[in-house]
């Protein structure tokens, strides 16, 4: 038989590919895959495998390390001042319950699908392939924007803490690269490089390094928690120093608490990386769920903590909501200036903890989009000596957009000035970023098909095409949210539907009713001034989710069990998850939705245009199998494969 020519051969072919798009998506965007085939043809894609040298306590030290970075240091002092006050402690606390809900949603699938792909591979075997590559494209997004953005605020964090310069020492000014361009950052380039050659190196060198840096850390964040309790007020928690502002413990009420929340959730993202390692856990039955859950609630006890040291040493309307720890002390006469610069080398290990653990993740991704091959194969290998993702690790770890300051931002400012200079940015249009965009995804695209080795010089250059990175921080929380909302989702459909057996409508119209609900909750809570209309409608809509949960819990059985772990009391815990994480998503403001929705609209345009026709060849050469409504049965052969791990 004549071997399928591939759509990228030439460009007749690609046309054609292009003009039989329709049938394509029929058959690859709704293609399902099964654990069995992740854990064996698709993992065997990589080459080599992963080496399991890791333990729960490895995990709960990546989980810390990946949440406790620069966030809680930028976000908790505009949640105090704007909107919470003192109930900040409050907001990490729902924060951390939404956090929690969704870990054990992670955990469910990690245990029963251990390999390193994460939310995408939970999705793709849930809801399809086009599901999976949008969740994939936010998570790629979310964790490559951040880092860049943490790696440029690790200079100035730490020139700032030990009261150098680093405009003046270390970064470069060229006068002939235009602004927004002109300043060299070499400090930040050298970390990255360094925890690059970290990652590729060993994954078990990596969990000790991490393990290392985070100890460091958490001794700082022990050591604020400890002098906000000693030095600070109780009078502080109910008394602002302005007595024209709101007082009380909830100065802006049950709204402030939960808009803080969505503001703090930010500080929790980077759990979600600890299930990307799955596959390189020794005893996932067991050390998944310690070091998954066990991390959120360590994170948040270590949050409200902070929190509540922060409201004792200042009234909530005198902190600084760029650098609210090291604010509180900046000014102050009396000799504790110099905590101000403690506190700023601690956040320098917090932020180096966020992003050893984020790379890690993006390269683990990654490289799991590499082997479901809507992205190039390249992605996907595995180095046989090192075991470790070696191509996604590198690719994603370029740190050219670290070079160039994109914001030209002042060269003596902490971590919190610099998150407000990204976020406050608007000097580069959504139309050119969006270019931009286009232009690198395909032009990298290309490149990996037909020329590998020319990679990375190529997207160095092309990533300097953004005028304006770290505007896009904003969409870190929101495409964060909509993960754990898809997974929540994904969670209560593999419980209750076995595809081919089961039907799916009963599952499928209970998630929508469920989810159109909360989102008409949300509308209300944020839209409907306060009064008696208000409380009836939100009370309306409490009602109907409940009915409606209770109606799906008692009339549609669960079609299968959990083997090794699952969510406790199914199906309501993965609803809460659902409820939480929309409401917080209607904290959120309109850009951060209009950015999410181009850049979404990005992520369908170059499945249409590239991924599905890779994966279509896939498929057809034999790599893929298509499962789209077909009885997918699980071998017996994965669940011994899995009891032995």
């Amino acid at each position: 038989m004549e071997a399928q020519q591939s759509s990228f051969s030439s460009l007749k072919a690609y046309l054609r590919a292009v003009a039989d798009t329709p049938n394509r998506l029929t058959r690859r965007a709704g293609s399902v895959s099964s654990p069995f085939e992740e854990t064996s043809r698709v993992r065997a894609r990589s080459g080599s495998d992963m080496k399991r040298s890791l333990r729960w306590h490895d995990l709960v030290c990546f989980g810390v390390g990946g949440m406790v970075g620069a966030g809680v240091f930028v976000t908790t002092g505009r949640a105090s001042r704007l909107y919470a006050g003192p109930a900040v402690v409050l907001s990490y606390a729902i924060a951390g319950l939404c956090a929690l809900l969704s870990a054990f949603c992670y955990t469910e699938f990690a245990v029963d699908l251990p390999v390193a792909g994460g939310a995408f591979s939970y999705i793709r075997v849930t809801f399809g392939e086009f599901a999976a590559f949008l969740t994939g494209a936010n998570l790629i997004v979310d964790y490559v924007l951040s880092n860049a953005a943490v790696a440029r605020s690790f200079t100035a964090y730490l020139g700032t803490a030990i009261g150098v310069s680093p405009g003046t020492n270390w970064r470069v000014t060229i006068s002939g690269l235009p602004k927004g361009f002109n300043e060299i950052d070499f400090v930040a380039v050298a970390v990255v490089l360094i925890l690059t050659l970290v990652i590729c190196y060993s994954t078990r060198e990596s969990s000790v390094v991490n393990m290392v840096l985070t100890a460091l850390h958490i001794l700082f964040v022990i050591f604020v928690i400890v002098i906000g309790f000693w030095r600070g007020e109780l009078k502080n928690f109910t008394e602002p120093a302005d007595p024209k502002h709101p007082g009380g413990f909830f100065p802006y009420g049950a709204p402030g608490v939960f808009n803080g929340a969505a503001m703090v959730y930010l500080s929790y993202i980077g759990y979600d990386a600890v299930s990307t390692m799955a596959e390189e856990v020794k005893n996932p039955m067991k050390d998944i769920p310690i070091g998954v859950s066990g991390s959120v609630m360590l994170v948040t006890i270590l949050y409200c903590l902070m929190a509540a040291s922060m409201s004792m040493l200042l009234p909530y309307d005198m902190i600084d909501t760029e650098a609210p720890f090291s604010g509180a002390f900046r000014g102050k006469s009396d000799g504790w200036r110099w905590v101000s610069n403690v506190i700023g080398v601690g956040a320098s290990f917090g932020i180096l903890t966020s992003m050893l653990v984020s790379m890690l993740g993006q390269a683990r991704y990654m490289c799991m989009i590499g082997r479901s091959c809507v992205v190039p194969p390249w992605f996907a290998r595995v180095h046989p000596k090192t075991s470790t993702p070696i191509n996604a690790s590198a690719f994603l770890g370029t740190p050219v957009d670290m070079v160039f300051n994109p914001l030209g931002v002042p060269s003596r400012m902490d971590v919190g000035q610099v998150f407000e200079c990204s976020l406050r940015s608007g000097s580069a249009s959504l139309l050119m970023e969006g270019i931009a965009v286009i232009f690198i995804t395909f032009w990298s695209l290309a490149v990996l098909t037909y020329a590998p080795d020319l990679l990375s010089g190529i997207f160095t250059a092309a990533i300097a095409l953004f005028s304006d990175l770290n505007i896009l921080l904003n969409l870190v929380s929101i495409g964060t949210l909509f993960v754990f909302y898809m997974v929540a989702n994904a969670v209560i459909y593999r419980r209750y539907v076995s595809v081919g057996t089961t039907n799916p409508w009963p599952t499928l119209s209970f998630l929508y009713c469920f989810s159109l609900t909360s989102v008409v909750f949300t509308l209300v809570w944020q839209l409907v001034p306060p009064g008696k209309p208000k409380a009836l409608m939100l009370g309306a809509c409490t009602a109907g989710a409940f009915g409606v949960l209770l109606l799906f819990h008692y009339m549609v059985p669960q079609a299968r069990k959990p083997e090794f772990w699952g969510v406790p009391l199914m199906p309501w815990i993965p609803s809460i998850s659902i409820f939480l994480n929309i409401f917080l998503l209607g904290s959120l403001d309109k850009p951060s939705y209009m950015r999410f929705g181009f850049f979404s609209a990005l992520s369908v345009l170059v499945y249409v245009l590239y991924s599905v026709h890779a994966s279509f060849d896939a498929e057809e050469d034999g790599t893929l199998t298509q499962k789209n409504g077909e009885t997918v049965k699980e071998s017996t052969d994965y669940k011994d494969q899995n009891s032995k791990v």
